[in-house]
């Protein structure tokens, strides 16, 4: 049942960046002892048990979950997110988690700047300025020309891209199919695919290592659900700019438990970026419905997750 509760969104909201972010610390952790591919294969084989378990519980249950008049374009968005996860992670192990999502909090603006070339949908001056400024702050945090650039600091950039692209595909789907279909499909196609590749980077893992993997698992789950039920009471559009509490909590991950520095020229850059994404969901709230973050929650609206990964 949904609703228009606001504040209790936004708390929930706030609690499913902190679960994601905590899931994100994990996500390091075991990727750095462990083949990535691994790691999320195992996540996924988790995510798909849940979605599949979800879909059993709503109306017309896993049948009516699964049905689709395009399972090509709902496979793809299942195998790009896969690999956009990969993407992510190895950005964790390669920059950390301050440095990674200060820069992939910029997908929203290639969400917004991608929209009109692959939707037709119509960008105004002002969301493109709001993009030019977010992507300045990319550039700042990046340092090009100003330091020894590496190549590492694409990874996340590249994620974030991917992302969006995912999002888009999502907004695509929803003219024919409901959000609870594509949940479903993410899940599944998702699993499907890196459990075609995922046993050939198979590793012993030793017996704490399971807890954490475990943990993680359970911190996937549950953010997906948070974000299911914020998505349910409150109004995409309200509650989508909190999403960026993820950059916080993660960076706060990082530094306490990771040792991270919080470099001072990447935290203005995320601020650029969060600032100009924040205008932009606000422009697009004014004038029509809030643009997908991609989330895989069964709603239109990252993530989240996006903190949804």
């Amino acid at each position: 049942m949904t609703g228009n509760n606001t504040r209790h969104g936004i708390a929930l909201m706030c609690a499913t960046t902190l679960v994601f972010a905590l899931q994100d610390g994990v996500s390091r952790y075991l990727a750095e002892n462990y083949n990535t591919i691994m790691v999320v294969m195992l996540r996924y084989w988790f995510f798909a048990l849940f979605v599949i378990a979800y879909s059993a519980t709503r109306a017309g249950g896993v049948r009516a979950a699964a049905r689709t008049s395009q399972p090509g374009l709902q496979i793809l968005r299942g195998v790009l997110l896969a690999a956009e996860i990969c993407v992510m992670v190895l950005g964790f192990v390669l920059l950390g988690l301050v440095e990674s999502h200060a820069v992939f909090a910029c997908y929203p603006l290639l969400v917004a700047a991608l929209s009109g070339p692959i939707l037709g949908e119509h960008v105004g001056w002002r969301r493109w300025v709001a993009i030019a400024t977010g992507f300045i702050g990319v550039l700042i945090i990046l340092r090009p020309g100003l330091k020894v650039f590496q190549p590492e600091a694409l990874v996340p950039l590249l994620a974030a891209f991917m992302f969006a692209l995912y999002g888009l595909l999502t907004r695509f789907a929803a003219r024919r199919d409901t959000a609870q279909t594509s949940f479903f499909w993410t899940g599944v196609a998702g699993a499907a695919a890196i459990t075609l590749v995922g046993p050939f980077y198979w590793e012993p893992m030793v017996g704490m290592d399971w807890a954490w993997m475990a943990a993680l698992c359970v911190f996937g789950a549950s953010g997906h659900f948070l974000l299911i039920r914020a998505l349910e009471v409150a109004e995409a559009s309200a509650i989508q700019p909190f999403a960026y509490f993820q950059l916080v909590f993660a960076s706060m991950i990082g530094v306490s438990v990771f040792g991270e520095a919080l470099d001072p020229v990447t935290m203005a850059g995320a601020a650029l970026i969060i600032g100009a994404g924040i205008f932009t969901l606000l422009r697009s709230r004014k004038s029509g419905p809030a643009p997908a973050t991609g989330t895989t929650a069964p709603a239109k609206a990252r993530s989240a997750s996006g903190p949804a990964r």
